[in-house]
């Protein structure tokens, strides 16, 4: 019996047991309301459901916690994830609205390649602000999450661009090989990540940065150039981010394009098990946990709960999943309900002793 429950306090002890829970109790709910919503059907090719659609709606989300994660884990913090995200795609949209062929793969390609370029830019400055010059990060992108918002307004001259390309809409809404481009573009991207730093060094080296930076250094490690490192990276998942948005809708507004977005990536981050103080860090927790909130998301518009509440509702569910996901919470909770009763003697039951 003993065994039973060690190996149920293991299970319901790992990071990603409530997670995943809770998801399946999403997933649970919305088949219950709408008994079609876990089917996916095969048409010309191409995989359809909401379940396809949830995931394909988490791909931006999921690319933008991945590059989260490793900042997180250097012990910092990237506020300007969203704001780098509408700059890319309003640079990426505006060089393909002034060609005279939007349809051509070069003409695609080259949008996309200023778009990345100025990303990496812009994460390059971030990290020059936290890692060269010492400033804290949340300032730091803070800096860059207000101004890059007026640069891309900037860009896109206070207006929304509109674009009419085929090749760039693939981006977001295109398929491969039965699949979502936009699902295979993550898997990808989360493919590279996790080979990069769970099959080399680089993994390891992150996480001792993000538990001790000077020990790291007094160990041999370049902290400065690691963390410079983490936002350069951080960038660049924003700015795929950032295509897949405006790609989406085939249009930059440099006001709505990643809107709040770092702050779902940071909490898919925590959801996934990653702690705020730095070390370690979980991708797979984190992929769980963009996908947990994507779902929450559709649940809300699919069961027509009022948009003035649904924010409120969002905020409980995490809220819970957060606390129950806590160890600290739980030992309290586990506490509580077995605490031990004394049992008391009633007097006069003593034996006496009677002398030899």
């Amino acid at each position: 019996m003993s065994t039973v429950r060690a190996r149920a306090a293991g299970v319901t002890g790992h990071r990603l047991f409530w997670p995943l829970v809770v998801l399946v109790l999403l997933l649970m709910a919305n088949a219950i309301y709408r008994p079609s919503f876990l089917s996916v059907e095969l048409k010309n090719g191409h995989l359809y459901g909401s379940l396809i659609d949830i995931v394909r709606l988490s791909a931006p989300l999921i690319l933008v916690a991945l590059g989260m994660s490793l900042v997180i884990a250097t012990g910092g913090i990237d506020l300007s994830v969203g704001a780098v995200a509408a700059v890319a795609g309003a640079v990426a949209c505006l060089y393909i609205s002034e060609q005279p062929d939007q349809n051509s793969l070069g003409v695609v390609l080259t949008a996309v390649a200023l778009g990345f370029g100025v990303a990496l830019l812009l994460g390059a400055w971030n990290g020059i602000l936290v890692a060269g010059i010492g400033i804290q990060p949340i300032i730091a992108t803070l800096i860059l999450m207000v101004a890059g918002r007026g640069l891309a307004q900037l860009i896109a001259e206070g207006q929304i661009i509109t674009i009419n390309s085929g090749p760039y809409k693939v981006i977001g809404v295109g398929h491969l090989l039965t699949l979502p481009f936009a699902i295979v573009i993550a898997l990808a991207v989360t493919v590279l990540v996790a080979v990069l730093t769970r099959r080399t060094a680089l993994g390891m080296i992150i996480e001792s940065v993000g538990g001790n930076a000077e020990a790291s250094r007094l160990a041999g490690i370049r902290s400065r150039r690691i963390t410079f490192l983490v936002y350069v990276v951080s960038a660049a998942c924003a700015a795929i981010a950032g295509f897949m948005m405006t790609a989406n809708v085939s249009s930059a507004d440099g006001n709505a394009v990643g809107l709040w977005v770092e702050l779902d990536a940071i909490l898919a981050v925590v959801i996934g098990g990653t702690a705020l103080a730095g070390g370690r860090f979980y991708l797979g927790g984190t992929v769980v946990g963009a996908l947990l909130i994507q779902t929450l998301t559709t649940s809300v518009y699919a069961m027509n709960i009022d948009p003035q509440t649904s924010l409120l509702f969002k905020a409980v569910v995490v809220i819970v999943v957060c606390l129950i996901q806590a160890p600290a919470f739980r030992a309290r909770f586990r506490r509580r309900r077995s605490v031990p009763v004394t049992p008391v003697e009633p007097v006069g039951t003593e034996k006496e002793q009677v002398p030899a």
